[in-house]
């Protein structure tokens, strides 16, 4: 048997562990066991008819080749113009750059600025993908500690102590997974100030989220910090927001002296992003957005349902998320720890469900449920989540 030889870096690669309770919970339905995911972080919704109508239209129209790497102007046009909508800051589009899905933003930063001997803070919890890629690239990950007590946002201060002459990239997620934490104005405009102190430093700010808020809550973005813009990055989709996971469409805004950076990254990694998937890009931003609307309302009333349900259960307690459509429910009154949970709910009470720890040491402790998912099979699974636990007492 031939014995391969893999890079180093390899060894140190993380996965997402949705996906592997994803893969438990099929093999548990395929058995005919009656499975309710709240593991997923995907809207439970169709992509709206006009999205869908642009990407078959233009497939007739014959939009079958290559794309420029960093997306076509149309698109890139479109997205300025949302960005300038929502947050009424200008964006220039070519410094925009369309990316199949998130992950890749992620990947071209963090590839930029990680290195051994560099240090790169992330949010903890936060979604795993963050210091999977900090450790592949060689950097050390320094965790940005997200506390409950604090509505799961940061606190600025505590992450300018952390800035050394190492850092080069701080990563923030506002609202986030897996907490559905808002980090308030307030602490924003307290990091960007102290960041005054730290010019070699960067910034990814994931916004995924930046459209689903919920109890009167408003989005900061960072475009909206002029003083920082040269070393901000902004990793924005459409998947969250228009219920497109399955189309791999996202964009970055770049400062200008990292756009033909990203570019070429772009030009090494995918070519580029498939011709159709961007006309329907265009299509959601430009067109009718009751259906986010709608969605958003559904999540709002999920919500509530489970939060409240989660209150209701001995031993468990969750605060209100401000954004996103995730849970993180607190799990330390019923003496389990989070991998137990996750594993016996999954196997005895038939809800999938991904442990706090799979975002981090911080997550211990916790359970992330997704909302994305039917009231009836929310309450369905809060009624088993009961009865399990209860039948351990």
């Amino acid at each position: 048997m031939t014995e391969l030889k893999l890079a180093a870096s390899m060894s140190r690669l993380g996965t997402e562990s949705a996906f592997v309770v994803l893969a438990r919970a099929a093999e548990l339905a395929a058995q005919g066991r009656d499975i309710i995911n709240l593991g997923i972080g995907q809207p439970d919704f169709a992509t709206p008819d006009h999205v869908v109508e642009a990407a078959v239209r233009a497939l007739r129209d014959g939009a079958h080749g290559y794309t420029p790497a960093n997306g076509t102007p149309d698109l890139r046009a479109a997205v300025a113009a949302d960005l300038h909508r929502r947050h009424g800051t200008q964006v220039n589009p070519d410094h925009v750059v369309i990316v199949p899905g998130g992950k890749p933003t992620m990947f071209f930063a963090i590839t930029m600025f990680g290195e051994a001997g560099a240090e790169i803070i992330y949010p903890d919890p936060g979604f795993p993908i963050y210091e999977s890629l900090i450790r592949y690239s060689g950097a050390t990950p320094v965790a940005m500690a997200l506390r409950e007590e604090n509505g799961f946002g940061f606190s600025a201060d505590e992450v300018l102590a952390q800035i050394t002459p190492r850092t080069r990239l701080i990563i923030i997620n506002s609202p986030a997974n897996p907490t559905g934490g808002v980090t308030p104005k307030a602490e924003i405009d307290r990091l960007v100030a102290g960041l005054a102190a730290h010019p070699q430093v960067a910034i990814l700010s994931d916004e995924i989220y930046s459209t689903m808020l919920y109890g009167g809550r408003s989005h900061t973005s960072l475009l909206s910090y002029p003083e920082i813009r040269d070393r901000l990055i902004v990793l924005d989709g459409w998947s969250k927001r228009y219920a497109m996971t399955g189309w791999r469409l996202g964009f970055a805004v770049w400062p200008e002296g990292l756009v033909d950076h990203a570019t070429r990254l772009c030009v090494n990694d995918h070519s580029c992003v498939n011709a159709a998937t961007q006309a329907a890009g265009i299509a959601a931003l430009e067109g009718p957005q009751t259906a986010v609307e709608d969605m958003n309302a559904a999540f709002d009333a999920r919500r509530q349902v489970i939060v409240d349900g989660l209150n209701a259960i001995p031993g468990v307690s969750c605060i209100d998320p401000g954004g996103a459509f995730y849970a993180f429910a607190n799990i330390s009154g019923t003496g389990l720890r989070a991998m137990e949970a996750q594993t016996l709910l999954l196997e005895h009470a038939g809800v999938a469900t991904v442990a706090g720890t799979s975002f981090g040491a911080m997550g211990e402790g916790y359970l992330r449920l997704s909302y994305a998912n039917s009231e009836d099979n929310i309450r369905a699974a809060l009624q088993r989540i009961t009865e399990v636990l209860e039948d351990r007492t």
